[in-house]
């Protein structure tokens, strides 16, 4: 149980659901570890946040345990999706802890929102990858499918046809350098859903993860963001955390989930 998540699901304001995907991981995998981890490196925190003045323990959330990955991926992803729109019916947020990014797509599916905002260092707007269609280098240009827009902070690589289609004006590309400086444009009645790839970070701060790039985001950055687009969020998600580190992926993966339920709650 991720600590301080020991709300029973019938009083839960939110619902982590652990998703241990890790089929398509295109070089070093072991993101099938990362819901492990992610609870397991959260146990040192504090339960009181000092700048909401709120105890997580006290904030209502759920620990759903994990969905173990069955061999068809479009049919895990179905289920995935399944169990999060029960969770949202049920009037809790959802909270997914990858496995690869790939399960992002459940997330997004369930959530229905109008803007995705992902931090991340890969475009994913790719139609397939090695052949596979829900690659996990697909992830942004499946959740187009949902939302009517994509901001993709801290992405400084893909390939020459992802570039062209992050031009058109339904994606925002923000660079490492001018992630800082990003506020969200939300109109009021849009919902927005947000993704934390691991590998947004750069590689210095979050080195277990199966795709690094150099160059990548601050952590004080990205939980700014993180607690910005928190009160907007009909969703969250944290992936691509593997076992080939020594924690420092999985603490700050664990942290940032927690500043999302801290800023969530405390705009509710």
């Amino acid at each position: 149980m991720f600590p301080g998540a020991a709300a029973a699901r019938a009083d839960a304001a939110y619902a982590l659901v652990g998703a241990p995907l890790d089929a398509s991981t295109s070089f070093e995998p072991g993101a099938r570890f990362g819901p492990d981890r992610v609870r397991r490196y959260a146990e040192a925190f504090d339960d009181y946040d000092h700048r909401t003045d709120r105890h997580f323990s006290e904030l209502s959330v759920y620990d759903h345990g994990d969905i173990g990955p069955t061999a068809d991926t479009e049919e895990y992803l179905t289920y995935l999706r399944g169990t999060c729109g029960d969770l949202r019916e049920e009037g809790a947020v959802p909270l997914l802890v990858g496995g690869e990014h790939t399960v992002t797509v459940a997330g997004v599916r369930a959530a229905d929102p109008d803007v995705f905002v992902c931090l991340d260092a890969h475009l994913d707007l790719r139609e397939s990858y090695a052949g596979d269609p829900l690659s996990h280098a697909t992830v942004t240009r499946h959740a187009l499918d949902v939302a009517d827009r994509a901001v993709v902070l801290g992405a400084r690589t893909g390939s020459e046809a992802e570039w062209e289609r992050a031009s058109e004006a339904d994606v925002t590309v923000v660079d490492p350098a001018d992630v800082a400086d990003w506020e969200p444009d939300f109109d009021a009645d849009e919902s927005a859903y947000l993704s934390v790839d691991i590998d947004g970070f750069d590689p210095a701060y979050a080195p277990g993860t199966g795709t690094k790039e150099p160059f990548g985001i601050e952590p004080r950055e990205g939980r700014r963001v993180v607690r910005e687009v928190a009160p907007h969020a009909a969703g969250f998600d944290v992936v691509e955390v593997n076992d080939r580190d020594d924690g420092q992926a999985a603490v700050l993966a664990a942290k940032l989930l927690r500043a999302f339920v801290y800023s969530h709650a405390a705009d509710r």
